[in-house]
């Protein structure tokens, strides 16, 4: 079986890689870290959280902690890491950072169905389903790449704690 290709292991790239090799896919997951640094990440780990330690509020209540639930069903690994390295923060979910990225990486590790690979994506594969989750600090040659590819001249990133996702993009079926 070829493997799924996956740019980058932050959060959604390390939540896809889980989520496939423990259904017995392979997969082949790209990060440039600890070989080629960004400005804000200070390790090799994956899931590294580099702006905010909070996933927003845990208040029962509250449309983000709904969002929590409902991915707690679904199996979420990211979200079971994150309470796991939960730290107190009032009525929000927040984690020390370097506990919750050593956690992923090392649960990731243990699953054999994923190859690490530790370079920069400079080209994105030709063949074969390819998982793009380089986030905003994708380097500028896959920033490139993946302007052509979609034919834009510049990329927009959005907050991954505000997810957005356009009705016509669901398969109601």
């Amino acid at each position: 079986m070829v493997p799924v290709h996956i740019i980058g292991a932050g959060l959604a790239g390390s939540e896809a890689a889980y989520q496939l090799a423990s259904r017995g896919i392979p997969v082949r997951l790209v990060e440039m870290r600890p070989k080629k640094m960004t400005e804000a990440h200070l390790t090799g780990n994956c899931g590294e959280l580099v702006c905010s330690n909070s996933f927003g509020s845990d208040a029962l209540h509250h449309a983000s902690r709904i969002l929590k639930d409902e991915i707690t069903l679904l199996g979420s690994f990211i979200l079971r890491m994150a309470r796991k390295a939960g730290v107190p923060a009032g009525a929000s979910l927040a984690v020390d950072r370097e506990i919750f990225s050593r956690n992923i990486t090392e649960e990731l590790k243990t699953l054999k169905n994923i190859e690490f690979v530790t370079e920069e994506c400079q080209e994105i594969p030709e063949s074969g389903i390819v998982l793009i989750c380089s986030g905003p600090l994708t380097t500028p040659a896959l920033s490139k790449q993946l302007s052509e590819r979609v034919g834009q001249s510049s990329l927009y990133f959005y907050d991954a704690i505000s997810p957005i996702v356009a009705v016509d993009s669901l398969d109601p079926s």
